[in-house]
């Protein structure tokens, strides 16, 4: 297709957006005018801008292009980018160069399309469509749109689990489109923006990075919150399947209040209920035991973006839960300042500040239960991958085609390391995995039989995560692991002999001994390494 000449002078360049609502306190178009000169002298190559009355006094003090757009309020009660065909003919009456508009399905259905080619026809515009799916953006650059930005990414329904910028999300936009791709939206560093360039985009486009200095002090001022260490007491709250733990407790991990409730079914808002009223009434407690808090630091099951305290993804075994702002909610509900992460995680922060590895670097726990799961600690940092989807030990491949797991794939660790295969290993004999662990423990034949076999399927995920990340301890948690000497022996010995240069790896194997609160200390210590 032809690309437009004006489009070819932002090839390779940083377009700046100057906006601000109607509160900020530089909310007005002799201040956006300011803000573009100050970005062309350092270094923009164009400018966005909103409304005639910015573009006007921008086009006066830049000689730049300039993607102008309309906001407004729609029938839905929402915010639509340029949604009236008039608006488009009086911004380029005001000196625009381009158009940008909404192009998400939302915006199509409120007659997106249709108005992209009547701007085309009777204005001769350049269109470029703000989308926020692979899918929006195909059939935009089918519409005629001479550019998709990935805008909107984050700021539909369908996408409102992206919480960061996504250079993968632009990669596959220049997979499928061949119209110029423009990276724009949660652009807050000047990495992203690099590797906006480096995925693929034509240019990048940044707003609020640069040009909300209300915002930019809130994040500095939000750090160095964040930086103050808790002058009191921390609230943990362990949100599991089947029952909820809680606690306080001290800095130095000490226990100085517990207990537990059943959770309760439902979707997201059934379990924010809970959590708040939970948090509400530890509080309170604390309070009147003399013991004021200091923050709240919540493990729950899904991956967690610990950074806005939102969870990226979670299965249906909590229902509705991806995507929950929890911070946010339970520092409403609290007045506490509040720190989330994923329950494995959570517990190897415990393992890191109070338990067996303490002083250590680079160390792996691995807890057993009725799943597996774990958390991974390289240079003293938890690892969380690019995605936050890091540490799911229980989904490594230990059996070829194997049997299924909960997870839709087959042969994960988590389908011979789990409860329920404690279980199958030892037949109908026994009522319980415990109940395996403590018959072992005692001699029993077929318990120590079911117990070695349990042992060497997790040694061959231990092996892999071994090879991988090159430890000095494997921590093993969770209620298998415990009062069990059988399996930490076994463990360590069928490692030796799948691992290469065992004897200088030095690896050592150690049983959790934080106990049945675990996961309320680990919350506590998410927040006492966040805060």
């Amino acid at each position: 297709m032809s690309i437009p000449e004006v489009l070819h002078r932002l090839k390779g360049k940083l377009v700046v957006s100057c906006q601000a609502s109607g509160e900020d306190a530089f909310r007005d178009s002799g201040s956006m005018a300011r803000f573009a000169r100050a970005a062309r002298d350092g270094g923009a190559a164009g400018i966005r801008a909103n409304g005639t009355g910015d573009v006007r006094a921008i086009r006066r003090a830049v000689d730049l292009p300039i993607i102008a757009i309309r906001k407004r309020p729609w029938t839905d009660g929402r915010i639509l980018i340029t949604g009236e065909f008039e608006d488009a003919r009086d911004l380029l009456d005001a000196g625009a160069d381009m158009i940008a508009m909404d192009l998400t399905a939302r915006a199509q259905r409120f007659g997106a399309l249709d108005r992209l080619a009547r701007m085309k026809g009777e204005l001769n515009a350049i269109v470029l469509a703000d989308i926020a799916t692979v899918e929006e953006a195909v059939a935009a650059a089918n519409a005629g749109a001479d550019a998709v930005l990935s805008t909107m990414r984050g700021y539909t329904d369908d996408t409102a689990h992206t919480t960061g910028f996504e250079p993968g999300f632009i990669a596959a936009l220049r997979q499928a489109v061949r119209t110029p791709v423009i990276a724009e939206g949660r652009i807050g560093v000047p990495n992203d923006a690099a590797a906006a360039i480096q995925s693929g985009a034509w240019a990048v486009i940044v707003g609020t990075a640069i040009t909300r200095p209300a915002e930019i002090a809130r994040a500095f001022a939000a750090a160095v919150e964040r930086a103050l260490p808790p002058d009191g007491p921390i609230l943990g709250i362990d949100l599991g399947g089947t029952n909820t733990k809680f606690g306080v407790v001290a800095a130095g991990g000490q226990l100085l209040r517990e207990g537990f409730i059943p959770t309760p079914k439902g979707g997201r808002a059934v379990l924010l209920d809970h959590l708040k009223s939970v948090a509400r009434d530890l509080a309170a407690g604390a309070r009147s035991d003399g013991l004021p808090p200091s923050a709240l630091g919540i493990a729950t099951a899904g991956w967690v973006d610990p950074d806005a305290g939102r969870v990226v993804y979670a299965t249906e075994n909590l229902p509705g839960w991806t995507g929950t702002g929890i911070a946010g909610e339970l520092s409403d509900a609290t007045g506490l300042r509040v720190a989330v992460d994923n329950d494995a995680n959570a517990l190897a922060a415990a393992e890191s500040r109070f338990g067996a590895a303490r002083g250590v670097k680079d160390f792996v726990c691995i807890t057993l239960g009725t799943g597996v799961g774990g958390g991974c600690y390289t240079a003293g940092r938890i690892h969380r991958g690019a995605h936050y989807f890091a540490g799911a030990l229980g989904h490594l491949p230990v059996v070829m085609d194997g049997l299924p797991c909960t997870c839709g794939l087959n042969g994960c660790l988590e389908v011979y390391a789990n409860a329920a295969a404690l279980m199958r290993y030892a037949g109908a004999a026994y009522a319980g995995a415990e109940q395996i662990v403590a018959a072992a423990n005692t001699g029993d034949p077929v318990a120590r039989s079911a117990m070695l076999t349990y042992a060497r399927y997790l040694a061959v995920g231990a092996a892999a995560i071994v090879h991988l990340l090159d430890p000095e301890l494997l921590v093993v948690a969770g209620g298998i692991a415990q009062n069990n000497p059988l399996l930490i022996d076994t463990l360590e010995s069928e490692l030796a002999s799948r691992l290469t240069v065992p004897e200088r790896r030095n690896l050592r194997v150690a049983a959790s001994c934080l106990g049945y609160y675990a996961g309320v200390l680990g919350a506590a210590a998410v927040a006492q390494q966040r805060f």
